[in-house]
């Protein structure tokens, strides 16, 4: 069978690859062509563009390349038709994505389906006429996108699985390192660690990192330890961290996590990813005007929560210091009721129990390849 795939961005290009994968293990045939990157081209195909000549952020960087967006649409289309596919599959990206949806589902008869369904609970839910109109059938990676799709929305969905969860499930089950062998390969003393993750943007580091490590050094009989981003350079987190007893570990968050006491995350899949470590934790996110988003989540945002922890289990298992709440002082108060051991700590830890039971232990790639695969025999 033919499979075509887009993606526009480095988690993207992650996640198709483990779908083409899983592709080839139930379709001997299957052959690809794909707008992605790099990990999508270590499976195999063909890439027709890179996902970086898509991946624009930002009001006046897509304004200023507006010419080579609609160049690159225009490609996608005529390359999808020309190519005729037995499976459109789009990965995430929906600005892109459902365009190219609409132009597919109107103009042939592919079938087009959409593996990490575009958040529109979070914002744009009005997109939802789109989805019901151009997408066959959609993958869903997170449990409670199902009640929001299908019973709010009346349109059929598929959950199939965490890929983060398959992901630190698949490390825990290989990583033998000791909790002494950690600390001497990153030269760390003897004392518990408190992690921060302070997001992988350079914003996010700016706006949180220096309140987050306030927060930590005061408490002494512990150390800090900092989860470098890829793609930050040293130099940037050195600005913040020197002269501040900040350790730094670079591409090896999983490790750190596995010997934490606990952790200060800001928000997104890190939060999800140090409770799949059982990890207690802290969510903390500085926003600009902190009263007046104070002031829309409680009264306009339709989300009631920022990390992915509280949003699957509908229910606020760790506590979230955003906007009006965010400061030095509430992140160490919420760092001294998680350290000792205790009720408090003890109920985060059972709440994560309950994340990963709604979660589950479907791989997500295996489980839509499974689908995929016999939806297009079908057809």
């Amino acid at each position: 069978m033919r499979y075509y795939l887009i993606v526009g961005e480095a988690s993207g290009d992650l996640h198709a690859s483990h779908l083409m994968a899983a592709l080839r293990r139930v379709d001997d045939a299957a052959e690809f062509r794909f707008f992605g990157g790099d990990k999508m081209s270590d499976v195999g195909g063909i890439r027709v563009r890179h996902y970086r000549e898509l991946a624009y952020m930002g009001f006046v960087p897509v304004l200023m390349h507006l010419p080579t967006i609609f160049r690159n649409m225009a490609k996608c289309k005529r390359d999808i038709v020309e190519w005729q596919p037995d499976a459109l599959i789009l990965v995430d990206y929906p600005g892109f994505n459902l365009d190219i949806a609409q132009y597919i589902h109107s103009h042939t008869q592919i079938p087009v389906y959409y593996y990490i369904s575009p958040k529109i609970w979070a914002w744009k839910e009005w997109r939802i006429k789109n989805i019901k109109r151009d997408v066959d059938q959609l993958f869903s990676i997170l449990p409670f996108e199902v009640p929001f799709f299908e019973q709010k929305h009346h349109y059929p969905i598929h959950y199939v699985g965490n890929p983060t969860a398959e992901e630190v499930r698949q490390f825990r089950e290989s990583y033998t390192e000791s909790g002494d062998e950690f600390r001497r390969r990153h030269n760390l003393s003897s004392r518990p660690i408190i992690a921060l993750l302070a997001g992988s943007r350079r914003q996010e580091i700016k706006d949180n990192l220096p309140a987050m490590i306030d927060a930590a050094s005061r408490f002494a009989d512990h150390q800090m330890v900092l989860a470098c981003a890829p793609g930050i350079p040293m130099d940037y987190y050195r600005k913040f961290v020197d002269g501040r007893g900040v350790e730094l570990v670079t591409d090896d968050t999983y490790a750190l996590l596995s010997h934490a006491r606990a952790a200060v995350v800001t928000s997104g899949t890190a939060t999800l990813e140090t409770a799949l470590f059982n990890v207690p934790q802290v969510v903390c996110y500085e926003t600009p005007l902190p009263r007046l988003i104070a002031f829309l989540r409680r009264h306009i945002l339709k989300v009631k929560y920022i990390s992915l922890v509280n949003l699957i289990a509908d229910r606020e298992v760790v506590s979230e210091l955003v906007a009006d709440t965010f400061s030095a002082d509430n992140i160490a108060s919420e760092l001294s009721r998680l350290l000792p051991e205790g009720e408090y700590r003890s109920r985060m830890l059972a709440g994560y129990g309950e994340v990963m039971g709604k979660i589950g232990e479907d791989s997500p790639s295996e489980c839509t390849a499974h689908i995929i695969y016999g939806l297009v025999k079908k057809s």
